[in-house]
């Protein structure tokens, strides 16, 4: 069963909120077939623990405001170097660029769907994943760009 309407709303509205605060890659992974605990995963990237702070407030805000949503966990911030908000049916990852590059969630989970977000310029497009051929590609009618571009 895929992500249910209500992930794809929070989803969508904290890749706006983190696009908003300048995050890099912002990714979401539709994790409901392998997950029990969780529908999707949003995963964004700043190259500093400020900045990663500043996404984090600012997904938390744009959550609570638009959807009485709060988080049920968050964890990692006082480091700031990784994130995790746990909304029950989304789980938010925000990590330091070198975190991001260390631990790789986008190779654990590349084997689940992309689920399309808007990027910071309001377009939506599927991201490439490295390690992803073409036979993966869980939405091949979309349009593809690496996700380094997406955010420009």
């Amino acid at each position: 069963m895929p992500a249910t309407e209500r992930a794809i709303e929070l989803l969508t509205a904290a890749a706006e909120a983190a696009h908003d605060k300048k995050a890099e890659n912002v990714l979401a992974f539709d994790v409901s077939e392998q997950l029990a605990i969780t529908d999707a995963f949003l995963v964004a990237s700043a190259s500093n623990d400020r900045q990663v702070r500043a996404i984090v407030d600012a997904i938390e805000e744009k959550l609570r405001v638009d959807f009485d949503a709060k988080p049920v966990r968050r964890e990692g911030a006082r480091e700031g170097r990784w994130v995790l908000l746990d909304y029950l049916e989304i789980v938010v990852h925000v990590q330091h660029d070198e975190e991001r590059n260390f631990y790789s969630l986008e190779r654990l989970w590349r084997d689940c769907p992309i689920i399309p977000l808007p990027g910071a310029d309001g377009t939506v497009a599927v991201p490439v994943i490295a390690d992803r051929t073409a036979d993966e590609d869980p939405t091949p009618s979309s349009s593809a760009v690496e996700p380094s571009s997406a955010a420009e």
